[in-house]
């Protein structure tokens, strides 16, 4: 096999098996979620960037570049933690160290498969800043291509170094457990600090080099001499107000864009480099536990099988059967109902418009998308036209146990509103319960997969977080 076939080959698997994981919408999520916190309104006193205890003021490139420095700084490290975790986190090594197939190509093809994952991030947050544009930006000033230019110049290069890094940790055999994380969080540090220092140099190509994340021209190029250092990233006090800052013209600066390419060729070369330093895994021997301890938390033998075992007997109340059903397989696993209780006790003390509501409809938007997807398979519903109740009523009990569990997980909000005499959390809880679970069953019967309901459900959840 050729090298391209062979990346092309590791492409092609590597988003096959990202497609399939939950983490990669949970990732989806964490750009535009963030970004509607990130930016701050006009009275608001704490601000993600400040520059000299100023707030800037908020123009279209200023919203890009704002978002681009966030994602190039403070989301590196969830950057890189997803792609150490996710569902490529396992590769079949044990068959791919005795074959000839070049590692650089297969080092190559992976890469490209992260870069593509983490581009389809910045694709989401680029919608988000667009939308977000719309609600803090006057109409006639908003500009979305300076929104798209400030957000991929700085952040594109930034998280194809954090691929390039992960690939080249899971290449070495020092690197690929807990040291390699240690090893990641002091270059984050060292990519935050060494161009902060540097601020107050003059503006050249060898200069910005120096600053991977790319956030210190933008900010300090249109500053007077002697202030272009003192700026804050992550929760500042605003102590003077707003100053407004020419971010174009320091995108546009001489040097910072041929940096940024720079920056996108190195990832590029120290993912190759990954496989060109590949060393082999080594097998650790297998450890038998044959203690005390171990005996006593061994699992018992099953029960033995009775033949004489009587038939199961018809549902005396089938519909409540299926509502329970439902219920269950809507909230699949323990950890979907433990993180639903987690919810359910936060609004007791928490604001259920802003924080409960929106995190109670994210969670029940994947457990109706999942079980919608499974329930409507061709091969399934063959199955369920021979159950005693018919399809219609299950997709009835379907929306009920999708209101069933919104309600849950709004039960103490409920409480606190009954208590201070609104029904808000009751009627919110009700309506966005019922709406998912009908989008849900609609588009899931309708497409037969996950994809095209959750796409839709999260792009609506979104626009209800970005108006709370």
């Amino acid at each position: 096999m050729t090298a391209v076939a062979i990346a092309r080959s590791s492409l092609r698997t590597s988003l096959a098996r990202y497609s399939r994981s939950w983490g990669l919408w949970l990732l989806l999520l964490v750009a535009p979620v963030g970004a509607r916190f990130w930016i701050p309104g006009e009275n608001d006193t704490t601000v993600v960037i400040a520059v000299n205890g100023s707030a800037p003021v908020m123009s279209s490139a200023m919203l890009g570049v704002a978002l681009g420095i966030v994602t190039s700084t403070l989301l590196l490290p969830v950057a890189f933690i997803y792609l150490r975790s996710n569902a490529t986190r396992r590769q079949a090594w044990q068959i791919e160290e005795v074959t000839a197939a070049s590692r650089v190509a297969m080092a190559l093809g992976r890469y490209s498969a992260d870069v593509a994952v983490l581009g389809a991030v910045l694709s989401a947050m680029t919608v988000a800043g667009w939308f977000i544009a719309w609600l803090v930006t006057p109409l006639d000033t908003i500009n979305l291509g300076h929104v798209t230019l400030g957000l991929w110049l700085i952040a594109a290069p930034a998280l194809m170094g954090v691929a390039a890094l992960r690939m080249l940790f899971d290449s070495l055999r020092p690197t690929r457990g807990p040291f390699g994380e240690v090893m990641f969080f002091v270059l984050w540090l060292a990519a935050i600090a060494i161009p902060a220092a540097g601020a107050e140099r003059n503006v050249s190509f060898a200069g910005n080099m120096l600053d991977f994340a790319g956030f210190v021209r933008p900010l300090s190029y249109s500053l007077p001499e002697g202030q272009k250092g003192d700026f804050a990233i992550g929760a500042a006090p605003v102590q003077h107000g707003r100053v407004e800052l020419d971010v174009m013209s320091g995108l546009r600066s001489e040097g910072y864009v041929a940096s940024r390419v720079a920056w996108a060729g190195i990832a590029i070369l120290i993912a190759a480099l990954g496989g060109l330093l590949y060393s082999a895994h080594r097998p650790r021997p297998e450890r038998r536990r044959t203690g005390l301890i171990a005996r006593l938390l061994a699992p018992g033998a099953p029960a033995a099988a009775d033949p004489g075992a009587p038939g199961a007997r018809p549902s005396r109340a089938p519909l409540i059967g299926l509502l329970v059903a439902e219920l269950r397989l809507i909230g699949n696993g323990r950890l979907w109902r433990l993180t639903a209780a987690l919810v359910a006790a936060g609004g007791a003390f928490l604001d259920y418009r802003t924080i409960i509501g929106p995190a109670a409809l994210l969670l029940l938007v994947f457990g109706l998308t999942a079980h919608a997807a499974r329930t409507e398979q061709p091969g399934l519903r063959a199955l369920t036209r021979t159950a005693v109740l018919p399809a219609l009523a299950r997709r009835i009990a379907f929306v009920a146990a999708g209101l069933f569990w919104s309600l849950a997980m709004a039960l103490p909000a409920i409480g606190r509103g009954a208590a201070a005499a609104t029904a808000e959390p009751l009627l919110l809880a009700s309506a966005t319960g019922m709406a998912a679970a009908l989008a849900a069953m609609l588009l899931g019967a309708w497409t037969r997969s996950a994809f095209a309901p959750r796409l839709v459900l999260l792009i609506a959840w979104y626009a209800y977080l970005a108006s709370a």
